[in-house]
This record gives C-alpha cells, structure tokens and sequence, in this order.
C-alpha cells in the first residue's frame, strides 16, 4: 500500500510541475508575444508619420552611422511602392530586393490601410511578425519582427528545465515517500486483535467494525475447532487399534498412540509422506487402490506383529480429500487360527489312529477272522486303544474348559499335601519301571482350583515316569520364597534337546514320536500344564538337556 501511495504521489507531483510549467510557459510567451505586436503596432505608426513627413531622407537617417539615428536591429522597416517595388530597406539595398506586391501583408495593406501576418522558419524555431501600413502618397510602410517559437524556447531552457525539474522530482520523491510513511503508519500499527481501540482514520470505522464482528466470528469457530479436536485426539488416542489419517498426497495428518506404537514411529512423521512410515509395496498399492476404487484391505508384518489394515477413502462432495487407515493388531487371533487349524488336524490324527486300531480289530472278529486262541489279544488291543482314546477326550476336554477361561471355585491348596497325593497315585506305574518317586519341602499354601493343581502335578510327574530310564528316581520338591511358591518336578530321564524348550508346551507335540506313542502318551500333558499355570498366574521354568533329566518349576504368586 506504501508503495502505491509513494508512486500515486510521485506522479501527482511530476504531473502538476509540468503542467504548471506548461501553463506558465504558455502564458507567459503569450503575453510577451502580445506587448512584442503592441510595440510593432506603435513604432509602425511613427515610424510611418516620419516618413509621411520627411520621406525617403528619414530612413536613410536610420541606417546612418550617426550614433544618434542608428536604427535598432530589433525591428526592420521596408518602404514598398504602389506597383511593389522596395524603395528602402534598413537591412538590405532595395535595388536588391525582389517585388514586394504579391505578398500578403502588402497586398491586405493596399487594399484595407493595414495588415498583419507571421511566417515561420523552415525548422519551426523562429517566426517573424509583420505589420504593413499604407501612407498617403500610396506607398506602404512595413515593419517586422523576429520571435523565437515555444520550441526554441524549450530547446533553449532545456538544461535548466531538466536541472529543476531533477530536484522538483527527487523532493517530491522525498516528500512522497514521507507522506506515504506517514499515512501507512496508523495502519500499520493496528492491532487486529483489538481493532476498534485505535480508529486512526474514520473513514476505515465501517471496515474496523467489519473485522471486530469476523474475529468474533473465527475466534468462536477456533475454540469449536480445537474442542472437536481435542475430542478427536481423546477417543483416539483410547482406541486400541491404530487410527491414521492421510490427505490426497498420502501425508500424514494424524495419528494416534496406538498406530505410533503398531507402526514404530512418533508424531514427527505428521505432515510426512505415509512411505516413510512403512516402505511396503503391499501397503503402497492398498493406499492407492483405496483412493481410487473406495476401500482396501491388507495384512501385513511389523515387528514380529501381523497387522490386519483397512483402508477407506474420504470425500468432500465428489472430491477426494485423503484416505483413513484403520490398523489392527491380529497377532493372536493368526496365533489362535493357526493353533485351531494345528489343534484340528492334530485331533484328527490322534483320533483316527486308535479308531483304525479299534475299528481293524472289531473288524476281524466280526468276520470271524480271528482264531479262538487270539481274541483275548485283539480284546485287548481294543480295550487298549479305547482306553487311550478316552484318555485323549478328556485332554481335549480339559483344554477346552482352559482355553474358555470359565470360572471356577478357587480354594486355598496345601502343595505339599497336594505332592504327596499325586506321588502316591503314582507310585505303582513308578514301582513297574524300578523308580523311586520322592516328595520333599514344606508345607506351602496358594490359591487355586484343586482339580486343576493335581491334574497339573500328575501330568508332570507321569511325563517324568514315561520318559525316565530303569532304576532312575522322580522327585518333587516345594519350596517357598519371597512373595511365591514352587513345585518342582525334577527326574533323571531322557532329557529334552536345547532347541525343543520353547516348543515342549505345544499341543500334540513331541520330541521323539516314536517313544511317546509306545509310552501311551497323548502330546497334550505339558500343553495342560502350561495352561494351568497360566490360569493361575504362574510362571514355568524349564531346565533340560538330552540325557541329563528334566527340571520343570512352576512358580506361584501369593499376592
């Protein structure tokens, strides 16, 4: 705005200098010009009074040497007579000069007593004024004049015109400037935030009100903009799964803790390229695909996560303003899809081992195939394989009823007591494999469902059976600690290979396949425990090595 004052002032400045030097120029050229043709005027009339009176011997005066008749260079008088000779002149011999009857001053002269006319220089410079005059003898004085024109007189100023007119500008540039500063500042200095404190002009009141009212008007608009923000970062930031929201070119415009933590990332990458949160072409192509066609599903892997991601579009009437990403953290539900479809074929194969056994043997005694010496021996076998499948049942029962997580009766257990128990159970199947099985520690009381503890107990204490070697021993150990109890089973079996720990717990699973099935053994024994323990809170410690006997711990917590 200064700048525009600045040059508008500038230029009204440099306008009225000339234009006032136009008109002063004008002015005074006319009235100089004019005072010039009124002395013409008047030394014609003497001039022409001599002549009449002495004739041809007064103008010869004029161009004497007598310094006392000199005739001024300023005018020149031509005498002309009636048939346009020049009979004098006092500037030039009038033998020399050519006839004077065609020219218009004299002919107007002839004819009307006086006249007057101005010729111009070929160059536009100078003009000539001339005045004629007829006498009485029928002669014609004449008088003229030379005159420089407008332009002579600007060609002639020129340098001083430019010298005043460069200081006219430069100090009215000055002034401009300051003028333009002076008028700026007050509007400079408002305070938006309170505009009608300070009414610098009166002619901006309507405009200062205007803003006070629209200020009104965005400061509500702000605080009901930060309020639906601030709702917005609280229920985000509550959610579990990750929220992210992008605009058109992919840019991150929010995200909430839950994405920050899925994605491993902070809020520094806001108003950043989603690429350099996740690099994926998976993720790129849903991005992309969910801009164009709507919404897009993909799954993919962070950090050891497996993340489930919909993405969907979001318009403004038919424009496309950016996308959502809504991210869920489906780790164990893949775990547990992926457990149910394991526990599945696994089932099935167990099953349909001792069935085929059971079904192969009842099919050979229905058909009478079996001589009357053998049938005791395929009654057992069926007896056999439907005693491990009952037994196969109810671990599949059992882990069921864990898996839900149903609520049982909780009582206060002795686990000592609860050892010997469990070890007195057991003691014949340890007797048939020449064991000793042994029961030490204090008596120690925890938390629990009773049926639950023995059944955990009598697992681990009939894998240590199963997988020990003749004349070893078993032995459970209970002990107390600082703020926990343990139940340790420890034998001098086998022992489980380093690289089999983390996978002993697992449904159906077992390190040598061939032995456990010989042993009768269902792969769910450890799978029960650890989800015993788990039920109650406690932790199992594992310490085994192949041919050096197993130690498991389980460690519970008496808060």
């Amino acid at each position: 705005m200064s700048k525009r004052i600045f040059q508008s002032a500038l230029t009204i400045a440099a306008a009225v200098l000339l234009a006032s030097f136009v008109i002063v120029l004008g002015c005074l050229y006319d009235y100089f010009g004019t005072v010039q043709a009124n002395q013409l005027k008047d030394e014609l009339r003497l001039a022409a009074y001599a002549v009449e009176e002495s004739g041809q011997p007064y103008l010869e005066k004029l161009t004497s040497t007598d310094y006392r008749y000199t005739w001024t260079p300023d005018y020149r008088l031509t005498w002309i007579a009636s048939d346009g000779t020049v009979l004098f002149d006092t500037e030039e011999p009038a033998e020399s000069m050519e006839n004077h009857g065609n020219r218009a001053e004299i002919r107007e002269a002839f004819a009307r007593g006086e006249s007057s006319t101005v010729r111009y220089s070929d160059t536009l410079t100078e003009r000539t004024l001339y005045y004629a005059r007829s006498l009485n003898n029928g002669t014609v004085l004449r008088i003229s004049a030379s005159q420089a024109t407008v332009l002579a007189l600007v060609l002639a100023m020129l340098q001083p015109i430019l010298v005043v007119g460069t200081l006219a500008v430069i100090l009215s540039a000055v002034l401009a400037s300051r003028m333009a500063k002076k008028i700026v500042q007050p509007l400079n200095s408002l305070d938006l935030e309170h505009p009608l404190e300070k009414d610098a002009y009166e002619e901006l009141s309507p405009l200062l009100r205007r803003i006070q009212q629209q200020r009104g008007q965005i400061s509500a608009q702000m605080r009901e903009l930060r309020t639906r923000a601030d709702e917005f970062e609280q229920i985000t930031k509550s959610m579990n799964e990750g929220l992210v929201v992008l605009n058109q070119k992919g840019a991150i415009l929010s995200i909430n803790p839950a994405a920050q933590k899925l994605f491993d990332t902070d809020r520094a990458c806001i108003q950043k390229d989603f690429l350099t949160v996740d690099r994926t072409h998976e993720m790129s192509t849903a991005i992309l695909a969910a801009l164009e066609d709507g919404h897009s599903e993909v799954r993919v892997a962070r950090s050891g996560r497996e993340l489930q991601v919909d993405i969907s579009r979001v318009e403004s009437g038919s424009a496309v303003i950016g996308a959502v990403l809504l991210a869920i953290d489906v780790t164990e539900q893949a775990a547990a899809e992926r457990s149910r479809r394991e526990f599945t074929a696994n089932v099935s194969h167990e099953l349909k081992t001792p069935l085929q056994s059971i079904l192969g043997s009842a099919e050979l005694l229905k058909n009478g195939m079996v001589r009357q010496e053998d049938i005791s021996q395929f009654s057992e076998v069926i007896h056999k394989e439907a005693a491990r499948l009952v037994t196969l049942v109810e671990d599949i029962i059992h882990l069921s009823r864990l898996d839900e997580g149903a609520e049982m009766e909780w009582e206060t257990v002795d686990l000592l007591m609860l050892a010997n128990n469990a070890a007195s159970a057991l003691r014949d199947n340890a007797e048939k494999k020449h064991l000793q099985i042994s029961v030490v520690g204090e008596s120690t009381q925890v938390n629990g469902v009773p049926g639950f503890l023995y059944e955990m107990v009598c697992n681990l204490c009939d894998n240590a059976i199963k997988y020990n070697v003749e004349d070893g021993f078993v032995e459970i150990i209970v002990s107390k600690g600082a703020g926990n109890a343990s139940l340790t089973v420890r034998d001098t079996g086998i022992g489980i290979p380093p690289e089999y720990h983390s996978r002993v717990f697992e449904r159906f699973f077992r390190v040598d396949k061939s032995r456990s099935k010989a042993s009768g053994g269902t792969g769910l024994g450890l799978s029960i425990v650890k989800h015993i323990a788990q039920y109650h809170h406690a932790i199992i410690e594992l310490q085994s090595d192949a041919g050096n006997g197993t130690s498991i711990s389980v460690v519970f917590p008496l808060t």
